[in-house]
């Protein structure tokens, strides 16, 4: 194979990768997806934050990581294994990671430790009303 070729070859799997991101994301909208930055181990001095579309399905909240290629969601978080233990404004740098007007909910989940999410106020409203809309019998701390 000759330089030109290996060359073509490059670029046209570059194409291809480019061409399934930007379906994946129109996607990820269409089917109802918000902007949610998310930090798993947020007590570690090195975590840092992932940019992510967050979706509802039924009694899952699914985020999907940005620059991923996998076509199922890198998280799930179950309803009834999820609350949330504070909510702040970021923190210096933290503006420039997080959608813009963000706030930043610390969650506990049962099985996967400590997170924190952020997300714009539209997206928030849509996330505390999921969440506090719990089926009957289950008892949710109110956040807003």
């Amino acid at each position: 194979m000759d330089v030109t070729t290996a060359i073509l070859v490059l670029l046209l799997a570059l194409l291809a990768v480019a061409v399934w991101y930007t379906l994946r994301w129109v996607r990820m909208r269409r089917l109802g997806g918000v902007s949610v930055a998310l930090r798993w181990n947020p007590d570690r001095a090195r975590s840092g934050w992932h940019l992510g579309i967050g979706r509802y399905q039924g009694e899952e909240f699914v985020w999907y990581r940005v620059w991923s290629l996998r076509t199922g969601p890198d998280r799930v978080f179950h309803r009834e294994a999820l609350s949330i233990a504070g909510r702040r404004a970021p923190v210096g740098t933290e503006s420039y990671a997080v959608p813009t007007g963000s706030a930043v909910l610390r969650c506990d989940t049962e099985h996967q430790g400590p997170i924190e999410l952020a997300m714009g106020p539209g997206a928030l409203t849509g996330f505390l009303s999921w969440l506090e809309s719990a089926p009957p019998g289950r008892r949710v701390p109110r956040a807003s």
